[in-house]
């Protein structure tokens, strides 16, 4: 049955009128297209019904459509995200490839689930969007999935690994060296998998100006009830419309400092602490002013990528670059802050350099989530320059000039800052550099 283009009520992408809750007015709009050209899942209901509850649970509206006719370019432009509920086969024209190609160029979404990477082979931008295309699957089955990025939207709720029931695709090429891999099979898990060791099936990216994210889950009509799904599915869309924020550049070449199971080669300086919770892989700010320090090895020219929440209006921070010490001022004195606060002067807030330079505010505050959700920070030491990337965007790049203050060298640790100051830690790792600044390490980077 083809579901009609909903018309858009007239205040549906204005502001609110009303004192009415958010989802009464939602600050979002989604298409879901979902024709088939080839195969058809009978999920296809249960996943459009489930994006329009998790769309009022979100605050965007959806419109659901099996019309390629809703491809025009004064349509799409209503829209913060077009999500392919398992679409397949060739499901567009080329007035319409060519208006959706333009709708992601100028900053649209795309979301992608399940049979998303079934369809239009013979367009390479599509291909390009959706990350890779589907191979063949094997019986319906449970396997074990490993959480790769715990600080996506999609992907933050999650425990290091899921188990769960679906239809696992393979993929005629692994789309690692362009995306974000969230997610990968274990295929020792289960029987058919076809990709080996690394076998992706969840990831995002930015794609020629757009955002992509898409999920290889969703199958089954179950997927739709399973509220972990639900919650994955949200954080994707979230993503894809620009609601949320993510690093989703491609990520490989990096070694855990804290995987989440202990603190082997870290040092408490000075008073307060952090809490372990092995459960979700965090380490927890309380009381101080002190500092966790990574002892186990110094280190000179890399890149430092660490996630972090805050619970509310919280202070801490990242140190690089200072001497081997268990006083947590001798960091403060010699080696430089990269804050972490919700609200203080421009040199002393998030994103700053603490005390010496103040991000770029208008990047920074369009990239940053708020307190409650993770964000992700990669800061890259190379020589005396010291870059600062959240959520995937550059928002500063401070040159050291201070002899004393050298970052050719040194130590890394987090500040737990005081009472009353939350501030949560996952994944912390480190990659290795070229000496000098720039420098082709890895040309995704930027």
């Amino acid at each position: 049955m083809l579901l009609a283009l909903a018309a858009l009520p007239a205040a549906a992408s204005g502001a609110a009128t009303s004192g009415a809750d958010s989802a009464a007015e939602p600050s979002g709009r989604v298409l879901v297209f979902s024709k088939t050209a080839g195969f058809r899942h009978d999920s296809i209901p249960d996943g459009i019904a489930a994006i329009e509850e998790l769309g009022a649970q979100g605050g965007f509206a959806v419109d659901a459509t099996e019309d390629g006719a809703a491809f025009t370019s004064d349509n799409l432009a209503r829209y913060d995200a077009v999500v392919f509920l398992s679409t397949t086969g060739d499901v567009l024209d080329a007035a319409q490839q060519s208006a959706f190609e333009g709708y992601v160029k100028a900053g649209g979404g795309y979301a992608g689930v399940h049979a998303a990477a079934d369809t239009e082979y013979d367009w390479p931008f599509y291909e390009g969007l959706a990350g890779a295309y589907f191979q063949s699957h094997p019986a319906i089955q449970q396997a074990t999935v490993d959480v790769e990025d715990r600080a996506n939207p999609a992907t933050a709720h999650l425990a290091p690994t899921w188990e769960r029931t679906d239809e696992w695709y393979n993929y005629r090429t692994n789309p690692r060296e362009r995306v974000r891999v969230l997610a990968t099979l274990d295929e020792s898990s289960y029987q058919g998998g076809g990709m080996g060791e690394d076998h992706p099936i969840s990831w995002c990216q930015e794609y020629q100006g757009g955002r992509a994210f898409y999920t290889g889950f969703g199958h089954t009509k179950e997927s739709y009830a399973d509220p972990a799904f639900r919650q994955h599915l949200l954080g994707g869309i979230r993503y894809a419309t620009g609601a949320a924020h993510a690093d989703c550049r491609p990520e490989q070449g990096y070694r855990p400092l804290f995987d989440g199971t202990s603190t082997d080669g870290w040092k408490q300086a000075g008073p307060g602490a952090f809490t372990l919770d092995t459960s979700s892989g965090t380490l927890t700010s309380t009381g101080g002013m002190g500092m966790l320090w990574y002892e186990a090895s110094e280190l000179h020219s890399y890149s430092l990528k660490l996630d972090w929440k805050m619970a509310g209006d919280d202070n801490s921070g990242v140190f690089v670059g200072f001497p081997a010490s268990d006083d947590p001022w001798s960091a403060v004195d010699n080696g430089y802050e990269v804050q972490i606060d919700a609200t203080d002067t421009p040199d002393r807030t998030t994103g700053s350099v603490y005390g010496f330079q103040s991000a770029d505010l208008a990047k920074r505050d369009a990239a940053l989530n708020p307190p409650g959700e993770w964000n992700t920070y990669e800061i890259r030491v190379q020589g005396e320059r010291l870059r600062i990337w959240l959520n995937g965007v550059k928002i500063n790049d401070y040159t050291n000039r201070d002899p004393v203050r050298s970052l050719r060298q040194g130590y890394v640790g987090i500040q737990n800052h005081g009472d009353g100051d939350e501030v949560s830690f996952r994944d912390i790792r480190v990659k290795e550099l070229p000496a000098k600044g720039g420098g082709h390490h890895n040309h995704h980077d930027g």
